[in-house]
């Protein structure tokens, strides 16, 4: 059996990792779209990188799929991705996913969205709609 560290470090081996500043220089370029994989609980709680696309990890593949009933047309037109979660793990595990799906334009953000954060870049909140309403 092979551990998630041992599946993180394959995936890791086969696609494209860039930091957090090099991530930043990439926002509002035309054909660039970041891509959260964070459950909606986590972008609730910490906020996420502005202008972001939130996909939860399990439906990644459906929405990216334009064979799939499930496609988004988001990725309409998208040159780069940048997918990136709280520690670069489910990113790295789906961009190798992708890669085998044939998409060769996506990368993961080094760190993930803690790194991110440590780097002190832009965030932006996620309001909850079950706290957050209108009084």
């Amino acid at each position: 059996m092979k551990t998630s560290q041992q599946l993180i470090d394959e995936a890791n081996a086969v696609v494209k990792q860039i930091t957090p500043s090099d991530a930043n220089a990439l926002r509002g370029k035309d054909g660039v779209l970041f891509v959260d994989l964070r459950d909606i609980r986590e972008l609730w709680r910490s906020g996420t990188i502005p202008e972001a696309m939130s996909a939860p990890r399990g439906m990644l593949e459906f929405w990216i799929d334009p064979a799939c009933k499930y496609y988004r047309k988001d990725f309409d037109g998208i040159t780069q991705i940048v997918l990136f979660c709280a520690s670069a793990w489910r990113s790295a595990l789906a961009a190798r996913d992708l890669q085998e799906m044939g998409v060769q334009n996506v990368c993961h953000l080094e760190g993930g969205f803690t790194a991110w954060l440590n780097a002190g870049l832009d965030i932006t909140p996620v309001k909850n709609p079950y706290l957050d309403k209108p009084t």
